[in-house]
């Protein structure tokens, strides 16, 4: 790949000037809106000598400050004084289970590339040691803020996915699921969780985060698992049941291969009108700032979306080697793009009545934002509209305003969840909160 000669270069940059937040070499030519729907604008790739690094420096929020919710909404602080909040979880009572949690040690070699990108998601508030826990809130007064907090589940492993089945607690660890007993109302687990299926992790491990989710009838376990690179430059031998969906059998304890061509897939959701299980999609890096769109897409079971040969259906990355035509040709197109680079990661769709018919069983989305595109993109959450189970229109802007006019980033948004009165709840891992937004004088 021609953008891993430039990594002394970058790797320079980032070890002498904070101003290698800033390395912008090549410029998106087409506008945003364009990278976005079920037919996105896709230019030629525009792979360059120097990566693009664009990022928003963190600098978190002033107290009192919140983001910017869309008009008729309203957005205040349910929860504050978190550590790296990233995935949310609601209970059938109403309590939100919050994973803080960030990526485990590296252990691998001497690598510039690792270097380069450790150094940029420093400055953009990604590098913090793990909590390894889940943190239990609760809303006990319904006044839209939790003021009974505890620590559910703690000592875990890079934790992310959670999913509740009768009286077991599901969490995916980064290298595991495991299952803990649970009772309703229950404020914190001391029970010693049980071990459910292994997932692939390993020394490289580039993708951490593990999603969860059950089967309708509670007899399966869907579970996401990222690459262990941008375009397979590991070794596809270490590409084995990743970029991919799992699914894991309760009885049998066996997994399976549900899905794959999914370069890092999370926010399991199940679309309330066709039943179909959806995932959004982080894909590939480095060919340009118009390329390539994140997306989400209705997966199915034995499908193939393209990476890392292909993207978008068929069009084929030549910097794969060696190529697999044979596969491209298999390539599902997905359903809809959500913009190039917006690191799009959380998604629920909606099923209460708070924000009116309008919104019933459209997406959520939580963008939580570029590094390898200028001007950057995502850091917000936007809303898709459905019809009969399928995108209907252009992306809405839910909440803004997590970047500031000095180009610092005051938060950014990660998981997305609707609490039990149907308000929107947003996790933000580097503002350290979660975030409640309901229409504007619209109910509890």
């Amino acid at each position: 790949m021609k953008a891993l000669i430039a990594i002394p270069v970058a790797a320079l940059c980032t070890a002498m000037t904070a101003a290698c937040s800033s390395l912008s070499v090549e410029s998106a030519k087409i506008p945003i809106d364009q990278g976005y729907g079920p037919t996105p604008v896709l230019p030629k790739p525009n792979p360059t000598l120097i990566p693009t690094i664009e990022i928003a420096p963190a600098r978190r929020w002033a107290e009192g400050t919140t983001p910017k919710a869309a008009p008729g909404l309203s957005v205040n602080e349910f929860a504050g004084g978190l550590d790296h909040p990233r995935w949310l979880h609601v209970l059938p009572n109403g309590d939100v289970l919050v994973a803080e949690t960030n990526r485990p040690p590296e252990r691998t070699g001497f690598s510039l590339r690792e270097i380069v990108q450790s150094a940029v998601m420093k400055r953009a508030g990604a590098v913090t040691k793990s909590a390894n826990r889940i943190r239990l809130l609760r809303d006990a007064d319904a006044d839209g803020r939790a003021e009974t907090r505890t620590v559910l589940l703690q000592g875990l492993n890079s934790p992310f996915g959670m999913t509740l089945i009768g009286n077991k607690l599901y969490v995916a660890n980064t290298d595991a699921i495991v299952a803990f007993p649970y009772s309703r109302g229950q404020t914190r687990i001391s029970s010693k969780g049980e071990k459910i299926a292994d997932l692939p992790a390993g020394p490289i491990n580039h993708h951490w985060t593990k999603d969860v989710i059950a089967s309708r009838d509670g007899t399966k376990l869907y579970a996401t698992v990222g690459s262990n690179s941008n375009v397979s430059e590991n070794g596809i031998e270490n590409e084995i049941d990743r970029a991919s969906v799992l699914e894991i059998d309760l009885t049998t304890r066996r997994s399976y291969l549900f899905a794959s061509g999914l370069r890092n897939p999370n926010g399991l959701s199940w679309q309330p009108d066709s039943g179909a299980l959806w995932v959004v999609v982080n894909e590939r890096d480095e060919i340009g700032s118009d390329l390539v769109p994140d997306y989400m897409t209705a997966v199915r079971r034995g499908g193939f979306y393209g990476w890392p040969y292909s993207y978008f259906g068929q069009h084929v990355d030549m910097r794969v080697k060696p190529p697999r035509p044979d596969l491209v040709a298999k390539a599902i197109k997905p359903d809809y793009a959500l913009g190039p680079h917006t690191a799009s990661l959380g998604l629920t769709f909606y099923t209460g009545r708070l924000f009116g018919p309008k919104y019933r069983g459209g997406a959520f989305v939580g963008q939580h934002g570029s590094w390898n595109r200028n001007p950057r993109s995502g850091y917000k959450v936007v809303f898709v509209p459905f019809r009969n189970g399928k995108p209907i229109g252009g992306p809405r802007d839910i909440l803004t305003g997590f970047v500031n006019e000095r180009g610092q980033a005051l938060g950014r948004p990660v998981g997305v969840a609707v609490d039990k009165h149907g308000a929107l709840l947003v996790a933000d891992d580097v503002g350290n909160k979660v975030w409640r937004v309901a229409p504007t004088g619209g109910g509890k």
